[in-house]
């Protein structure tokens, strides 16, 4: 069975109002709050026919349930090196937690590997840059799209690689949400072939645009995305499973038990853009 999952807005909820039945007056409930820990944001995105050079890594933690914002986390080194020793350094914007690197050199099929040096541990973790296809120039519109065939769907289409196993991630980003949504999926039963993507939304009007990226992402990370699908409760399930706290491949060489939440991705992505009739 293809395993093809959609996540709807994935986000870490940032607050909650809770009404009790015939109280206007909005309370929070006391949760205890667990110690802080590392998010790593280390998503190295190549977008077809630039260069590629211009890349950002994201520190920040964990917080409190009802915490309007994720704190930045500064004073970090942070490193990523090709598989011939070229080291790329990712130096701070001060006080942002986010960390810079302006020479960066991509190379699809070379592996990279990632160093944080933060409060005296040490984390790293390794990934190869993933290839994708491009995005065809045709996007299709269809205005009896959806379950109820009364909204606006857009298709577009790419070719797979036939000669080689594919995992790819899909982001479309519309005026009336304010997260992409988000989808990943195999070629197991589509390799080689034209495959489409299509997309529909009650709001969608004429004029409105509709931004596609397509990326090309390993295994081991479409396996993650999968597993986050699941915690989520977003995968399909009537009976989902109990969330819990998905781990990528961010590893604390110096203290395992402190362990950090994210990934570090490199993907080639494609882009589209489509304005509706």
């Amino acid at each position: 069975m293809k395993l093809l999952k959609k996540i709807i807005a994935i986000n870490v909820a940032l607050s909650i109002g809770l009404f009790m039945t015939g109280c206007e007056k909005t309370i929070n409930v006391p949760l205890k709050t667990a110690s802080p820990r590392l998010v790593v944001d280390a998503s190295i995105d190549w977008i077809k026919n630039t260069a590629g050079n211009e890349q950002k890594i994201v520190l920040s933690t964990t917080t409190g349930y009802y915490s309007p914002e994720f704190p930045g986390v500064s004073g970090a080194l942070i490193t990523v090196t090709n598989a011939s020793n070229t080291v790329f350094n990712f130096l701070e914007k001060p006080g942002t937690g986010q960390y810079i690197c302006n020479n960066f050199r991509p190379v699809i099929g070379e592996t990279y590997s990632l160093k944080i040096v933060l409060n005296g541990e040490t984390y790293t973790a390794s990934e190869t840059f993933t290839t994708v296809p491009k995005i065809e120039d045709n996007v299709d519109q269809n205005n009896k799209g959806g379950e109820m065939g009364d909204e606006i769907e857009t298709t577009f289409y790419y070719k797979d690689d036939a000669n080689q196993e594919n995992f790819y991630l899909n982001s479309i980003r519309q005026p009336y949400s304010p997260f992409p949504e988000l989808e990943v999926e195999d070629d197991e039963h589509t390799n080689g072939n034209l495959n489409q993507e299509s997309y529909s939304h009650e709001k969608l009007k004429p004029g409105d645009q509709v931004d596609f990226k397509l990326y090309g992402i390993s295994k081991s990370y479409y396996n993650y995305m999968y597993k986050l699908i699941v915690a989520s409760g977003n995968d399909g399930n009537p009976f989902p499973t109990i969330p819990s706290a998905v781990r990528g491949n961010i590893v604390n060489q110096t203290n395992n038990n402190n362990f950090a939440f994210g990934y570090f991705r490199l993907a080639e992505v494609a882009t589209k853009s489509y304005t509706i009739k």
